[in-house]
């Protein structure tokens, strides 16, 4: 059951403010630009050791595979600083140090070679961390706990290493689905566009909670309204905002559905538009969702099916936000627990945690149809990657 909550993403276009597509311009010089593809794997009865760097060429979409950066326990998911210095990385174990708690580590990326130093490890305030993500700052990093139910906030200091945790948040409740939500399972954070807000999904209330951001201090304060509350049982996994920042979409692993929104700026609230199935028609087999992505142009948004082992693609009709199915591609592999658009907004990578293999696919930019490329790299249990240039 473990392997069916936990997180699996890796990074946000729209959200996350680490080199994400929307950042990278579409410049002949981006597109010869070479990347490190910074694997976040599970370790736990896997042949995986830790994070690996792998290398990414946004000219031609070739990825070839790397070698271990750095051992670590379960670091599910990874990010890297927008300064390209630092890479942090979740520990998701529920025993650090004695407690009921996982960790949060620091690195230095070797900009040469890929390889990352551990500069410090400090516990993440819950079971499980299974998402981290920045402020737009650059300053704070911000932390879900899946098993512990709670955020916590952490000061990112001169030299890279992380500070006593700013905020704590302990989430409370339960869900109508009594085997997966019987607590509070808070699956995915980050701030909004402007940094005035941070927003929380639980999988396990059916809720994102918005707390009013601090981005001096890193504090959190409950906003009004607190949460918007989500269809029963429905189990909300990941969130990501347009690039316009007026519509946010929402993945629920649990009813296999994406859910567009539309956002209030003012008030860090958000008003549901209309949900759609992420499943074909007359499909019957279990299925979770893991991640949800949006096209660095916003036309186009990715979902995957864990179950059918696919990603569902949707028209985003850039007037009122809503969605138009345009059917599913077979990520050729099982268990698509996360997938990723490179920096160009030109490839999909798609990985199969199950089936220990990345699969890369050309975004068609008019119809943001996919197609298989040929290459189905090895990589063991992955679960995220994080870009960053190579020298």
């Amino acid at each position: 059951m473990k392997s069916t909550r936990r997180v699996f993403i890796l990074f946000m276009l729209a959200g996350v403010p680490f080199l994400s597509a929307a950042q990278v311009p579409e410049t002949k010089s981006a597109a010869r630009q070479k990347y490190f593809a910074y694997l976040g794997t599970y370790t736990n009865k896997t042949n995986s050791k830790g994070i690996y760097a792998y290398r990414f060429d946004a000219a031609t979409g070739k990825l070839a595979a790397g070698s271990l950066a750095a051992a670590s326990t379960e670091p599910s998911f990874v990010a890297v600083h927008p300064d390209g210095k630092f890479l942090y990385a979740v520990s998701e174990t529920g025993d650090f140090e004695g407690k009921k708690s996982g960790a949060v580590n620091a690195y230095a990326i070797g900009s040469r070679t890929g390889k990352l130093t551990l500069l410090s490890q400090i516990a993440s305030g819950g079971a499980d961390p299974c998402y981290i993500s920045f402020d737009k700052t650059g300053k704070f990093v911000l932390v879900a706990n899946y098993t512990g139910g709670s955020i916590a906030v952490f000061p990112i200091l001169a030299d890279g290493k992380l500070g006593e945790r700013t905020a704590f948040v302990q989430h409370t409740g339960v869900g109508a689905n009594k085997e997966r939500q019987e607590g509070p399972h808070a699956h995915w954070i980050e701030t909004s566009p402007d940094n005035r807000f941070v927003f929380a999904v639980d999988l396990g209330l059916d809720e994102i909670l918005v707390y009013k951001f601090d981005a001096q201090n890193g504090t959190l304060a409950p906003n009004d309204p607190p949460y918007l509350k989500l269809q029963a049982g429905s189990g909300p996994r990941h969130l990501v905002f347009a690039p316009n920042g007026k519509f946010a979409y929402l993945t629920s692993e649990l009813s296999s559905t994406v859910t567009a929104l539309s956002y209030d700026a003012a008030n860090g609230a958000f008003t549901p538009l209309q949900s759609l199935s992420t499943l074909p028609a007359g499909y019957s087999g279990a299925n979770d969702t893991a991640e949800i992505a949006v096209h660095p142009s916003g036309k186009f948004l990715y979902d995957s099916n864990r179950g059918h082992n696919s990603i569902a693609i949707f028209a985003i009709d850039p007037a009122d936000g809503k969605l138009t199915s345009r059917g599913t591609v077979s990520t050729e592999g099982k268990t698509p627990r996360n997938f990723v658009i490179d920096p160009t907004g030109a490839y999909l990578l798609a990985e199969n945690q199950e089936s220990n293999t990345i699969v890369v696919f050309k975004i068609d930019q008019s119809t943001g149809g996919l197609t298989a490329t040929g290459q189905k790299i090895p990589a063991p249990a992955t679960v995220c990657i994080a870009f960053t240039p190579a020298q």
